[in-house]
C-alpha cells in the first residue's frame, strides 16, 4: 500500500523523492547529461539490432555452408528464441548481482564472440549451440538495456523509451544494408561477420562511458522489499498482466512481419513487386511513432497512450481485413505500425518499476510472444484460413487494451527540480519510483 501511494497521490505529480535519493540529486540540472546517457543507451539498442539483423540477414550462407534443411534452419531459429526465453531465471540473477551497466557490457561483449561462434561453427549441433547462447545474451542485454532505458526516465523525469526502441530498427536497417554492399563484394561470412564485429565493438567503445551506474530500483531504499521478494514463490498479479500484455503486443508486431506479404499476396492478391509494401507500411509507421511516441506520453501519460494505441491497431486491422481491398489493407497495417509502437516502451518502463524480476518476466513472456506468436497464426490460419489468422492479430492487440486497463502505469508528473551532474550521480535513485 505503500508503494501504491507513492504512485498514485492524486496529484498527477511523481512524489517527493527519498531522503537518501533527494541527496543524490544534487546540483543544477544536466540537460546535457540526460542526453549524454541517452546516447549511450541508444548505441544499446542500435547494437542489438545491428547483431541480430547481421547473422539472420546470412541465414541463406550459413544453410548453404552447413548444408541445411528447411527443419533445419527452423530449429535454429527457434532455438535463438527458446535461449532467449529460457534465460529468465538467470536474467533476474545477474541484475540483481551485477546491475544492469555491467550485464549490458558483458553481454554484449558476448554477443559479439558469439558471432564470431556462429561463422565458425564447422557443424550443425556447434552452429546449433552458438544460436542458442546468442538468444541467452540477447535475453540478458534485452532487459538491461530496458532497465537502462527506466532508469534514465526516472532519474531525469523525461521520457525517452520509445525513441530508444526506434534506434533497435535503425540498427537493424543498417545491418541489412551492410550485408547487401559486403556480398556484393565476397560470399564470405567471416569476413561480413569480422567487419561487423568491429562495428559492433565501436558502438560498445561508444556507449560504456555513458551508461547510468543502475540499481535495482527500491533496492536500498525500502526496507521492506528484500521481505517481499524472499517471501514472493510466484510473480504478482500485476506482474502477470504486464507479461500478457507484453507477450500480446509482441504477437501483433511478431505476427504482422511473418504474414503481413503473404497476406497481401495470397488473399488481397497484390503482384509480387506490391506485396512487400505490407511490411514495409507496418515498419515505417512503427518506426516514425516510436520517434514521436515519448511526446504522446509526456501529455496524456502510458496508460491512454497504449490503451488508446492499441485499440487503433486491433479495430483498423479488423477493419481492413473485413474490407479485403488493397488500399484499406494497406491503411490497416499503417494503424497496426501506429497504434503498436508504443506498447513495449511503455510496458517496459511500468515492469522496470517493479524490480529486475518482474522486468525479466515480463521481457520472457514478450519473447515467448514474439517467437510462438507467429507460428500459433500460421496454426490457425492453416485450419480457418489467413484471414482468420489475421484475426487473431486483431484480437491480440484488442487484449494488450483491455490488460492495459488494470495495470498501475507510472505517474506523469514535471521533471525533477535537479537532475544527476557526471557519471556517478547518473545512478537511479533507489526508491525514487
Amino acid at each position: 500500500m505503500r508503494r501504491r501511494r507513492r504512485l498514485h497521490d492524486g496529484t498527477g505529480r511523481r512524489p517527493p523523492l527519498p531522503r537518501k535519493a533527494a541527496r543524490m540529486l544534487t546540483g543544477p540540472p544536466d540537460p546535457a547529461g540526460f542526453r549524454r546517457a541517452k546516447w549511450a543507451i541508444a548505441a544499446l539498442f542500435c547494437f542489438l539490432g545491428f547483431q541480430y539483423a547481421t547473422w539472420i540477414s546470412r541465414l541463406p550462407a550459413l544453410k548453404a555452408r552447413l548444408d541445411l534443411g528447411t527443419g533445419e534452419v527452423g530449429l535454429l531459429l527457434m532455438a535463438c528464441g527458446a535461449g532467449a526465453a529460457a534465460s529468465f531465471p538467470l536474467v533476474a540473477v545477474l541484475t540483481r548481482r551485477l546491475g544492469s551497466r555491467r550485464l549490458s557490457l558483458v553481454s554484449a561483449l558476448c554477443l559479439v564472440a558469439l558471432l564470431a561462434a556462429m561463422a565458425a561453427a564447422p557443424n550443425y549441433p556447434l552452429a546449433l549451440l552458438a544460436v542458442c547462447g546468442d538468444g541467452v545474451a540477447v535475453g540478458c542485454l534485452n532487459v538491461a538495456m530496458n532497465a537502462q532505458g527506466a532508469a534514465l526516465e526516472t532519474a531525469y523525469g523525461r521520457t525517452a523509451m520509445s525513441q530508444l526502441h526506434a534506434t533497435f530498427s535503425a540498427g537493424s536497417l543498417a545491418a541489412a544494408l551492410l550485408a547487401s554492399g559486403i556480398t556484393a563484394l565476397t560470399q564470405s561470412v567471416g569476413a561480413h561477420f569480422a567487419v561487423a564485429a568491429v562495428l559492433l565493438l565501436l558502438l560498445l567503445g561508444c556507449a560504456r562511458p555513458g551508461l547510468l551506474a543502475h540499481e535495482e530500483p527500491g533496492a536500498a531504499a525500502d526496507p521492506d522489499a528484500p521481505k517481499k521478494r524472499t517471501r514472493r514463490a510466484v510473480p504478482s498479479g500485476v506482474t502477470l498482466l504486464m507479461g500478457c500484455a507484453m507477450a500480446f503486443g509482441t504477437i501483433t508486431e511478431g505476427a504482422m512481419n511473418d504474414w503481413s506479404t503473404l497476406y497481401m499476396k495470397d488473399i488481397v492478391k497484390t503482384s509480387s513487386t506490391v506485396a512487400p509494401l505490407g511490411i514495409a507500411v507496418v515498419s515505417v509507421m512503427m518506426l516514425l511513432a516510436r520517434l514521436r511516441a515519448d511526446r504522446w506520453r509526456d501529455r496524456w501519460g502510458d496508460g491512454p497512450v497504449v490503451r488508446v494505441g492499441s485499440a487503433v491497431a486491433g479495430v483498423g486491422l479488423a477493419l481492413a481485413l473485413a474490407a479485403g481491398h488493397l488500399v484499406p489493407t494497406l491503411l490497416g497495417f499503417a494503424c497496426v505500425g501506429l497504434g503498436a509502437a508504443a506498447v513495449t516502451p511503455c510496458v517496459y518502463v511500468a515492469a522496470a518499476e517493479r524490480g529486475s524480476d518482474a522486468l525479466a518476466l515480463v521481457a520472457a513472456m514478450g519473447t515467448t510472444g514474439l517467437l510462438g506468436g507467429p507460428a500459433l497464426i500460421g496454426f490457425v490460419a492453416g485450419l480457418g484460413g489467413l484471414p482468420v489468422g489475421m484475426g487473431m492479430v486483431a484480437a491480440s492487440a484488442l487484449i494488450v487494451t483491455l490488460t492495459a486497463v488494470w495495470i498501475p502505469w507510472p505517474a506523469r508528473g514535471p521533471a525533477p527540480a535537479a537532475a544527476p551532474a557526471g557519471r556517478e550521480g547518473e545512478a537511479v535513485a533507489e526508491g525514487a519510483h
